[in-house]
């Protein structure tokens, strides 16, 4: 009978759940909350209360299938114990195509703003990411998981810089007012603003990979959607609070804005290069 071989478990609750938050991040942040303001108004950070209630819900439906099923293909997992194995063959190709195509998108969106910082094209840089990345795969899920660890905690410290940067304008406008478009625009905005908390789902992906599965992943799961939706609650806070709902809905760099309103002309490259990382580690 042959061996079954099987993926080395390395991972324990901290590194789970930093890779979550890794994951959750991303780079959704850096570009929609602009859009969700003209939404929403100042009252943005309510959007994004709906939005993390949402991601809660179906985080911890994910938690609990992760807690009976530890496997890593996971959807496909869960759809198979489900409903059988043909609609767990779509479900499973269906994920492989989205994967492709956010790779695809997250590369090229890292390429742009490595050209803004550089000047390099944008397609050789979006393949020798992918061709890096794919690289540091290979070396296994532990030197992988490093690295997300290092891009998070800088990814993170960009966030906490824009919370950061808000603090003296707190109380500079009113959190409460809503665009003209209302409650109407707070539902519109919570659904654009959900964008930025997909990836949750990915951390179930780790089940094989993680020490004690049926308790690390679920724990890993709620603590990575927790920290994240403290985090984006803080940032849509601060970031209406620098530049105000309707400045901030006209900005196609948000957050290179909010620097450069707060801390001036050069502090847009702070932002730009943690763009990078974000991209890079989503």
């Amino acid at each position: 009978m042959a061996k079954k071989i099987g993926l080395r478990r390395t991972l324990g609750l901290l590194e789970v759940t930093i890779s979550g938050v890794g994951i959750i991040l991303g780079a959704g942040i850096y570009a929609l909350i602009g859009e969700a303001a003209g939404l929403a108004g100042n009252a943005v950070w309510i959007s994004f209360a709906i939005s993390a209630l949402i991601a809660l819900l179906t985080g911890l439906s994910y938690a609990e299938l992760a807690s009976m099923f530890p496997k890593a293909a996971a959807e496909y997992e869960y759809t198979s114990q489900a409903f059988g194995g043909f609609l767990a063959f779509l479900v499973g190709w269906m994920i492989i195509f989205s994967g492709v195509v956010g790779a695809a998108t997250v590369s090229l969106g890292f390429a742009g703003y490595f050209q803004a910082l550089t000047g390099t094209p944008i397609l050789p840089s979006a393949i020798a990411l992918l061709a890096v990345l794919s690289l540091v795969l290979l070396f296994g899920i532990t030197h992988s998981t490093r690295l997300a660890i290092v891009l998070t905690t800088v990814e993170a410290l960009g966030l906490v810089l824009v919370i950061y940067m808000g603090i003296p304008y707190l109380g500079s406008v009113d959190l409460l007012e809503m665009s003209p478009l209302g409650s109407a625009g707070i539902l519109q905005a919570s659904a654009l603003i959900f964008f930025a908390f997909i990836g949750f789902e990915e951390i179930v992906k780790l089940s094989e990979e993680a020490k004690d599965p049926e308790i690390n992943i679920p724990r890993g799961l709620v603590l990575a959607i927790s920290a994240s939706i403290i985090l984006y609650i803080l940032v849509a806070i601060s970031a209406v609070s620098v530049l105000g709902w309707e400045e901030l809905s006209c900005s196609s760099a948000p957050f290179s804005d909010i620097a450069r309103y707060a801390l001036g002309p050069n502090a847009s490259a702070i932002i730009s290069i943690m763009a990078l990382f974000a991209t890079t580690n989503t």
